[in-house]
Order: structure tokens, then sequence, then C-alpha cells
């Protein structure tokens, strides 16, 4: 059975521009999921996994696709899940010809189904809960008529994002109309993880294999030596073909190649190692980690927006190992260093023709304020713009942002206030004073087992 159905509101395309088709619902807090768009495609979990691909790749819009068995929901598969797992190497012989059961089996996840009833906030706000790694996947919706439907996740958010702009023309009765994007909140952690698994591999064989590749060169060097001494003299035909691929240079040229190979793979190693620590978002326990590390590794990642012209400042104290979410905490240190580079960049093109110069400082201290109630302390500032008197109240609030635009979702320094002062129990302070620049500094306790 293959079934697709699609209830929509727009009269000038199948699907429409979304913003269009939350400006003509008129949303408001109390609005609830049945006023999304939501999609009805959904086959026997005995369905072949081809079938499912065709209908897939000629609705690019489909979120993804709901199994039945014997006409009684049995789960969903994401769009992205499907590609991510048919696009494996040897996965279209193994899955193509088979029921789309045995490719759910794969990629089976915890499946939470909203009632329709529920409101799009409520929805939102148990959505941003999820592990990073589900972030983006469909909500399945629950009609009253006990019928199962999807949603997209976009559709979701920027349905959120809109309700967040009506109530706060409604609270604030300026006249400015500031449309509240919240962009693809791609769980970096997921993303990541990909990434760095993806790389990884190769990586290890590329830097595996060249000290055997520089031992070999080695040998057949000394062989060529061998050779050229049981030979004697050389002749013409030898000689000419040494000048035309130029053999001085390549000896000497050679060794420096295989070290740089070498150079780049070890450096490879550790922007995969600072990207899986990166990525581990979706943290069940807390792990032992070595805070300067983990700033190292974000800071890694970061590096390619940090040549122009930043300085870093590092004012690192010893600290003790900690007890943390490393993933969450590197989501912190990723918001914060990464504001300091807008703010520095906008700055830099202000000041073009001064002698300005960005930098951000990073300081960690251990806190000894007694025995019992021991804190680290990690600052992390910069000489930039700085932010108003008026705006700092505010700037810890869901949504809220002073980037343009599609530039910013304004959630993530109230995601990482959330997660220093609810996950880790600690503080989340910020100093700042315009055209001086902005310090957010971190506060997190010590626990028992770690002040011995």
């Amino acid at each position: 059975m293959l079934n697709l159905n699609q209830k929509t509101y727009s009269s000038t395309s199948p699907y429409g521009s979304p913003f269009d088709f939350f400006a003509k619902k008129k949303l408001t807090p109390e609005s609830t999921l049945n006023e999304l768009e939501l999609f009805d495609f959904q086959v026997e979990d005995s369905t072949i996994v081809m079938e499912v691909a065709q209908v897939l790749d000629r609705n690019p819009i489909l979120p993804g696709v709901i199994l039945v068995h014997n006409n009684e929901f049995s789960g969903m598969i994401s769009r992205r899940r499907f590609l991510e797992r048919m696009s494996r190497p040897y996965a279209l012989e193994l899955f193509l010809k088979r029921s789309v059961k045995s490719l759910y089996d794969f990629t089976k996840a915890h499946l939470e189904v909203f009632p329709e009833t529920m409101t799009i906030v409520e929805a939102t706000r148990r959505v941003l809960e999820r592990p990073p790694e589900f972030l983006y996947e469909p909500i399945i919706v629950q009609l009253d008529s006990g019928m199962y439907r999807i949603a997209d996740i976009h559709h979701l958010f920027l349905a959120q994002s809109h309700i967040h702009q009506v109530t706060s023309q409604l609270l604030d009765e300026s006249t400015y109309a500031q449309r509240v994007q919240t962009e693809k909140m791609v769980s970096l952690g997921r993303m990541v993880a990909g990434v760095a698994h993806e790389i990884r591999n190769p990586v290890n064989s590329v830097s595996g294999n060249i000290d055997f590749l520089t031992d070999y060169y080695e040998n057949l060097l000394e062989l060529l030596e061998i050779y050229q001494e049981s030979l004697g003299k050389k002749n013409k035909k030898v000689q000419d073909f040494e000048e035309e691929i130029d053999y001085e240079f390549i000896l000497e040229d050679c060794p420096k190649i295989l070290k740089s190979i070498k150079i780049g793979a070890e450096r490879l190693i550790q922007i995969v190692t600072s990207l899986r620590n990166f990525s581990r978002m979706d943290d069940r326990e807390k792990q032992l980690i070595d805070l300067h590390e983990c700033i190292d590794g974000t800071l890694l990642i970061l590096e390619n927006r940090l040549k122009h012209g930043i300085t870093v400042k590092k004012e690192y104290n010893e600290l003790p190992p900690m007890t943390c979410y490393s993933g969450q905490l590197s989501q912190v240190f990723m918001n914060l260093i990464a504001n300091s580079v807008d703010t520095l960049n906008e700055r830099q093109e202000q000041e073009k023709e001064s002698n300005w110069k960005p930098k951000i400082t990073i300081k960690t201290n251990l806190l000894d304020s007694d025995s019992s109630t021991k804190a680290v302390s990690i600052k992390i500032g910069d000489n930039g713009l700085g932010i108003s008197k008026d705006i700092q109240e505010k700037i810890f609030e869901n949504f809220f942002t002073t980037k343009p635009v599609g530039k910013g979702t304004g959630l993530g320094l109230a995601i990482s206030y959330q997660i220093i002062t609810e996950k880790h129990n600690g503080q989340l302070k910020m100093d700042s004073e315009v055209g001086v620049g902005t310090e957010f500094e971190i506060i997190l306790p010590l626990e028992k087992t770690e002040l011995n």
C-alpha cells in the first residue's frame, strides 16, 4: 500500500512559502500542531524500498515516510535517515529490493508522537530537549481520528518564530516589525560527528602508512645507490633522463614532501579529534575532561574564522580535570567565541583606517574562596563593539538577537545559559561596554570528588 496525501493551504503552489502560510494562518501562542502543514505518506512495512525511494525522489518536500503494519502505525523513517542509510557503501545492493522494514530496523530511533492538539510552542520546547542527533528529525502527529501524519521540523521552527514575532509585537507596540527567523538549527553535534566519522578512517590510513612509505622510499634510494655502484659510470641515456626529471631535486624534495604529508595527517587527526569531542552533544553522563583541551579543540574548529587578523591570547592557569558534559561545554565555547568573532569583524569594517587590532582573550582560573565552594572560572572576552545597557538585560532571552535577519536565531546565548546553569549548576555572567568590548565569564563549581 502506498498512500500519499498532503494538507496544504497555498493556492499558488502545492507547498507555498512558509512565511506566507504562517501569515495567512495568523498563528498565536495557542495555535496547535493541526494548524501546520501535515504530510500523509505511509506505506506497509512490507513495501519494497525501491518504491519508497521513487516517491521520495518525485516529492522532494516530503520529510519522511510513516510505516504501518496491518494498518497499524509501526514507525517512521525520515528522508534524511533514509538517504543517509541508502548512500552508504553497498546499501543499494542490500536494501533496494528488500522490504522497508529491513531498512527501518537499521535506522530505528526513539519516536515521540505528539497529539494534534498540542501547542506549537510546547512541541518546539520538547523538540529542543531532544538529543542533538534527533533535533532535525520530523515529528509525528497523531490526529484525533487515530491517524498519523508527519510535520517537517523546519516548518515547526518557522511557526514558533512567527508566533514569537507576533507575541513580541503584542507586548511591545513599537512600530518596528522584526521577523525572527529560526535558522536551520543544525545539530552541530550531529553534523560534526558525521563529518568526523567520515574523515577519520582515511586520515588514519594516511597517517598509518606514511611511515611505511618513508621507509620504502629510503630503501629504494639505497637500492639505486647500490645499482649505481655496481654499474659504474652512467650511460648517456641514464644521464639524459636524470636531467629530464631533475633527479637531484627529486632526491632533495621527496623527504620534504613525505614530512609535509606526515605533518598534514597529524594536523587532520587533531582536527578530527576536536570535532569528535565537540560532537558529543548528546552526553548522557558527565565525563572527566581537561577544560583547556576542550577550549583548544573549539579554537581549532574555528581556526579558519580566526585567520583574518584576530589575535587569540590564552591565559591558562592550572585547573583540575572536571566532570562535565564535554560536548555541551564545547557548544557554549563555540557560541561565545563565534559571537566574539562576529563583533570583531563588524568593528574591523568600521575601523579600517585605525590602529585598532582585534583580539580575543581567554582566561582560566581556579576560584579559591573556601574548601567547600571551589569553582573554575573561564573568561572569554573581546575588544569588539560592546553591548549597550538596554540590550544587556535581554541578552540571554530566547530568540533575542541583535544580528540582521537571517544572520542569527537568538538561541545561542539562551542555550549556553541553560547548559551552564541547569546542566552544570554554574553561572554565566556578562560584562560589556560599548566601544570597549564584551567579556563573558563561565563559573563551574567543582564537585567534592574533584577537590581532592
